[in-house]
Formats: C-alpha cells, structure tokens, sequence
C-alpha cells in the first residue's frame, strides 16, 4: 500500500452545546487537517494523487466552506444573531467536534473520489481528532 499526506489550514471558530468546559464560550482555532489518501497501485505518474490536485480539490473546499466561518451546531441559539448581522457561519447536525470537522472534510475528500482513509484534525498544536472511514465507532 502507498500512503500520501497533504496538509490544509484554515482558521475556525466554534463551541459546543451542553459542555460544561470551556468550550461551550465562542472562540476559536487555528486549524491543521492532514489528509491521507491510500492506493494499492500508482497512477501513471508513479503517484497516489498529486499533491497539488489535492490542495486544488481540499483546500479549496475548505477555504469556501470553513476557513474564517463559525461553525456551529443547528440549535444554536447564536445563530439567528450571526445570520441578522451577516457573519459567516457554517451549520453542522452535531456538536462541532474535532471528531466531527474531520469527519467532515473525510466525507467531502470521499464525495469527489478521493481514495482518502482518514482525516486528523489538529486543533491545536497539542490536540488532534482523526477520522477513518469504514470502522465501527
């Protein structure tokens, strides 16, 4: 198996619903995703994919949807505020986890048939969350 990682950075805000840390306050985050994609055989090229094809599809994305944008459980209550003053903000079905961003950007690399097999989302510098897909969790 050959294994390619790709970086992507993006700034984000966020916080949780029923947390009792604090992490339940606005705030936010530089982000890191790593990006790994897998293949048992090389393209014609001799690679996985390009790293630029990676950075063209994934940063892209993330720079449009995520990059600079609060990202913020459906039920939260900050939402009709940040809607009426024209902040930008991106709405998730679940709590804005580490966990759940990765999974995120895993599902997006998926969608545009990317051979990705997990997404780690460093949060800080110290905390990171990965996604694989296809495992029971």
């Amino acid at each position: 198996m050959y294994r390619v990682s790709k970086d992507v950075h993006f700034c984000y805000g966020h916080r949780l619903l029923n947390y009792d840390g604090k992490c339940r306050f606005l705030h936010g985050h530089n982000g890191r995703a790593v990006i790994t994609l897998e293949a048992a055989n090389l393209d014609r090229l001799g690679m996985v994919m390009d790293f630029t094809r990676i950075k063209e599809v994934i940063q892209k994305w993330v720079d449009a949807t995520l990059d600079h944008k609060m990202l913020l459980h459906r039920d939260d209550p900050v939402l009709p505020h940040l809607q009426a003053m024209g902040e930008p903000f991106y709405v998730l079905d679940v709590n804005p986890t580490a966990e759940n961003i990765a999974k995120l950007i895993y599902d997006y690399a998926k969608s545009q048939g990317f051979p990705v097999v997990e997404v780690s989302l460093w949060e800080t510098e110290s905390s990171c969350a990965t996604y694989r897909g296809g495992e029971r969790g």
